[in-house]
């Protein structure tokens, strides 16, 4: 789904949201502005973060039953720093065929106007929240020489900016927000 204009939608995607038997919203209340922009009424089902393994199971066994089920966030790609990987992976191991439609992805957006080197680059996603593991992986970036993207939510920018000045070094960052 778009990662801020409703204009970055592709054709494909509106025509297979109106299509499916169920389109499955990381929020529902979120996704609603979006349906009713293209006036998709398509049934919902809320999959977040908080039953991504139970829900998984439920629509692993509808897809099964020959359902067609689409999987969107709340903005940009499925799976990517997104539950949607749970469900792609259960999805998977029963044996469904998976497809993934081409559109927004803030990664990828934010790559190609940073101005770094974009051959080679490395998408850590989120830090961990955990300290030890969060300890390790700052630790793991500081070797890190190829363009690295990391999310980060705009209330804890400045803190996880010093972080990351402390443990990895002083080096060039580009900072992305509204991307579109």
């Amino acid at each position: 789904t778009p990662i801020g204009n409703l204009d970055d939608m592709t054709y494909r995607v509106i025509n297979t949201l109106k299509t499916v038997d169920l389109i499955a919203a990381e929020d529902t209340r979120h996704s609603l502005k979006l349906m009713n922009h293209f006036e998709i009424h398509t049934k919902m089902t809320s999959y977040h973060e908080h039953n991504k393994i139970e829900k998984a199971e439920k629509l692993v066994a509808m897809l099964l039953e020959g359902k067609d089920i689409a999987l969107i966030t709340d903005a940009g790609t499925p799976a990517i720093s997104d539950p949607g990987e749970e469900l792609v992976k259960q999805a998977v191991a029963a044996g469904v065929e998976v497809t993934s439609l081409p559109g927004a992805c803030a990664c990828i957006t934010a790559l190609t106007m940073s101005a770094m080197s974009t051959r080679r680059f490395a998408f850590e996603a989120f830090l961990p929240v955990n300290k030890k593991e969060r300890a390790r992986v700052l630790s793991e970036l500081a070797q890190e020489t190829r363009t690295t993207i990391i999310y980060e939510a705009p209330h804890h920018l400045l803190k996880t900016l010093r972080e990351l000045k402390e443990n990895i070094g002083n080096r060039p960052v580009t900072i992305c927000r509204e991307l579109t």
